[in-house]
């Protein structure tokens, strides 16, 4: 199956062009506005009278719901280090947009190459940054709660009913309709996200893909999340979180449950983030590429059954392969050809 990267690529390609000038070119104007996946749009633009100056915005479905989980904090702690990158305050930010970043292309060009690489893959990942945000929350509540409980009895009933009281923490990334869980737990953290078929036939293709998930881990990816699924109904664990009724015939809710091999500190935990949040992307896209293969390979076998058909059509030629309207049969009748 196709891999989804995590970067944006036109933003990569974007400022590589920017920070890696070919000489003798003259720095241009740009104004180029950039949808992705789930509707996250992103504005690169340079500074009225100023063409070294890029302004870098970012506009997220689901930012009011990042403002409670601290991304103004971690997206600080990404692009603070960056002496040619101003992060711009929320006064300060393009109108229609999020969350606004200044960068000094003429400046940056002049650092050496692996800063310069550096600076290109975290705006590259903008959007992961700051999806990246609640996640992160969820799995340092993860880490108080594991200790909290290290040496307890997990089986108690009044430590049950704390943690079945614990915080779900919603990301509403595409809006109303669809929405990340995320709830943390002392040896595990879930993450449940709720996703909309428009077509019946995605949900049967849906349904055969998740399978697959939970099938391949039985066979031999032991060390895989564990996958679940429910069509319609959502599970009890965010049933009182859900908006409206609980029960969707267009809706699906897939549940990814991260074991503590899965949340060790470091790479490990990055790139479960970055992974983990690109799923419903994923998911949706090979749908449609599945979809598409599907048809062409339709329209494929009709090209070969209509060439059977023409095949088996009585030819209407003379000797000389030349048409004719009519023939003799061998007692001098004439009939005709009818297609």
């Amino acid at each position: 199956m196709l891999k989804i990267e995590q970067e944006n690529l036109l933003i990569q390609k974007t400022l590589t062009e920017r920070l890696f000038p070919v000489a003798g070119d003259s720095v241009k104007s740009l104004d180029r506005i950039i949808t992705d996946f789930d509707f996250t749009t992103y504005h690169l633009s340079t500074i009225p009278g100023d063409k070294t100056k890029l302004l870098v915005s970012i506009n997220l479905k689901c930012w009011n719901d990042l403002l409670k989980y601290g991304v103004l904090d971690y997206l600080r702690s990404k692009f603070q280090n960056f002496n040619n990158l101003t992060i711009l305050d929320k006064a300060q930010a393009e109108q229609g947009y999020n969350y606004s970043l200044l960068l000094d292309t003429d400046a940056a060009s002049r650092d050496d190459e692996e800063t310069k690489l550096t600076l290109i893959e975290n705006l590259s990942l903008f959007k992961r940054h700051s999806i990246a945000a609640p996640f992160h929350k969820a799995f340092e509540r993860y880490d108080e709660l594991a200790k909290k409980y290290a040496n307890a009895n997990t089986y108690a009933e009044e430590v049950q009913q704390e943690l079945s009281n614990e915080e779900v923490l919603v990301i509403r990334y595409r809006g109303a309709d669809e929405t990340i869980y995320l709830k943390p737990s002392f040896d595990r953290v879930t993450v449940i996200f709720s996703t909309l078929f428009q077509d019946e036939t995605d949900k049967i293709f849906g349904k055969v893909f998740l399978q697959e998930f939970v099938d391949a881990r039985k066979r031999s990816v032991q060390t895989a999340p564990q996958v679940l699924y429910s069509h319609i109904e959502a599970p009890l664990d965010i049933q009182n979180c859900v908006q409206g009724s609980s029960k969707d015939e267009n809706k699906g809710y897939v549940t990814f449950v991260l074991f503590p091999r899965h949340l060790v500190r470091g790479d490990k935990r990055e790139n479960c983030i970055s992974h983990i949040q690109m799923f419903r992307s994923y998911f949706h896209y090979h749908i449609k590429c599945s979809k598409a293969y599907m048809h062409s390979r339709m329209r494929f076998r009709v090209k070969e059954f209509l060439k059977i058909l023409n095949r088996a059509k009585p030819e209407n030629l003379d000797d000389e392969g030349k048409v004719i309207e009519n023939r003799k049969t061998a007692s001098g009748r004439r009939f005709d050809v009818r297609v």
